[in-house]
């Protein structure tokens, strides 16, 4: 098995906009290993959405390819994107995204209905990954009905539950205060120790400290890749 799980060359992802063409991401390499924690930074416009579209198969390149795993998804189509997504990435996002009217417990099995997993199997592995994150006791509360951290939480728990290849988070304190921010990063370095590779997209310094690489993005290019 390769050491790398994410590889990309001469990535490029450009769009129409009236009748101007806007390079979001210009010739773009990078390698990413198992296991490694890699924050994604960039200001607005610098491609780091764009990025993070590709990386997490929600959009296909201009040029270029992109393997994940040892699969060339770059080429996939969207009916094979929405599988690899299901199958190799667990997103963690900013807002949540968390069904309203479905308790934590469900919210973190829906991504196992999509695997065709049976009702017993996908309740036993939704309430190991709330457990996983601290949530035993909430289980049966809806989001209006816990905090922003707590709903954070489940978001992780939902990203976790069908043991993905990689945990995408995009902004995952944005909308939360510091002490749970603190919190929630803290969870997230636990996973990685644990060997969950993490990529994490974020334009605050003291949330990208938390990674152990840090890729700066300027114009759709690289400007510097460290080791933090």
């Amino acid at each position: 098995m390769s050491e790398e799980i994410i590889i990309t060359s001469d990535l490029q992802r450009t769009y129409k906009m009236g009748g101007e063409i806007i390079h979001a991401l210009k010739n773009f390499n990078i390698s990413i290993k198992r296991e490694e924690y890699v924050a994604i930074m960039g200001t607005s416009g610098s491609g780091k959405s764009t990025l993070m579209n590709l990386i997490g198969c929600l959009d296909s390149p201009t040029k270029g390819n992109y393997w994940l795993n040892g699969k060339l998804v770059s080429e996939l189509s969207n009916r094979q994107l929405a599988s690899i997504r299901n199958e190799e990435i667990g997103f963690i996002f900013q807002t949540f995204n968390l069904l309203p009217r479905m308790d934590a417990l469900h919210n973190v099995e829906l991504p196992l209905i999509y695997r065709g997993l049976g009702r017993k199997q996908r309740l036993e592995k939704a309430k190991e990954a709330l457990v996983q994150v601290g949530l035993q006791d909430r289980m049966n509360h809806r989001p209006n009905e816990m905090s922003g951290g707590q709903r954070q939480r489940v978001a992780v728990a939902r990203a976790l539950v069908t043991k993905p290849s990689i945990i995408l988070a995009d902004e995952p304190t944005g909308n939360l205060d510091s002490k749970t921010s603190d919190e929630i990063m803290s969870l997230l370095d636990t996973l990685n120790k644990e060997g969950h590779t993490i990529i994490l997209v974020t334009h605050e310094a003291d949330i990208a400290a938390h990674a152990k690489r840090s890729i700066h993005l300027v114009d759709g290019l690289i400007q510097s890749d460290s080791l933090n």
